[in-house]
């Protein structure tokens, strides 16, 4: 078995020296190999809400006009478990995971589920060893370049419809069934997309869902936060 990597390598890729470096031991070991609160479970559990926190708190100071729809669309996107793991990646931590037998025999240092888990508890790590504003700098320096990459769409139009009436203070959308035509096998349903203070918009469809998402499209193709139909949205097949 060769050599473990220097933990000094580590710390030199995420930017950070600890004081103690018995926490970033901890925040390497998984489960398999360091049972109950010797393991990274709590350090995640931890790293989890710093990462929260300090996303939500760049988020807000760099997108000063952004709605609060578009912000939790972003925050949702730069912590979900795909982008830690991508962090844990780019920081190089397989090698210095500390694993049970079977977990290095089924590939867990490049399982990303372990390797998101890392990220957020090497995060917890840092807040405990050097305090909130080591851990903010650890993660504006990782997720920096993420923070400012083009919002993803939103393609569901009633999720979108939902975001834009939060945002003018309007009330949350609901949809109504006016009518259910066509023999059973072929169903065609015309519902409409109702927002108080809003001039309802009516869809239709072969199921409820495609009708809703059609009756929501429309209204907010009639009130310009639209320009054109869009089609292929999750909710759509």
């Amino acid at each position: 078995m060769g050599r473990k990597p220097d933990i000094a390598g580590l710390e030199e890729r995420i930017g950070y020296q600890f004081q103690d470096r018995g926490l970033l031991m901890r925040a390497l070991a998984h489960v398999s190999a360091a049972s109950g609160a010797k393991s990274y479970q709590r350090l995640e559990f931890l790293g989890d809400r710093v990462l929260g926190l300090v996303v939500a708190e760049m988020l807000f100071a760099a997108f000063p006009k952004a709605t609060e729809g578009e912000l939790s669309r972003r925050l949702a996107d730069l912590v979900r478990r795909e982008s830690c793991a991508d962090v844990a990646i780019a920081w190089n931590v397989g090698p210095y995971l500390r694993l049970g037998g079977g977990e290095m025999q089924s590939g867990g240092r490049r399982n990303r589920t372990i390797l998101a888990d890392v990220c957020e508890s090497i995060i917890g790590a840092v807040f405990l060893d050097g305090g909130y504003e080591a851990a903010k700098t650890l993660v504006a320096h990782a997720f920096d370049e993420r923070l400012h990459a083009p919002a993803q769409p939103a393609h569901d139009a009633k999720t979108a419809l939902q975001e834009w009436a939060q945002g003018r203070g309007l009330s949350v959308p609901t949809y109504d069934v006016l009518e259910r035509t066509g023999p059973d096998h072929a169903p065609v349903f015309r519902i409409a997309a109702r927002i108080d203070a809003v001039e309802a918009a009516v869809g239709e469809g072969p199921s409820k869902r495609v009708a809703e998402q059609d009756a929501a499209q429309n209204l907010l193709l009639r009130e310009g936060v639209w320009k054109e139909a869009r089609h292929g949205g999750p909710d759509r097949s």
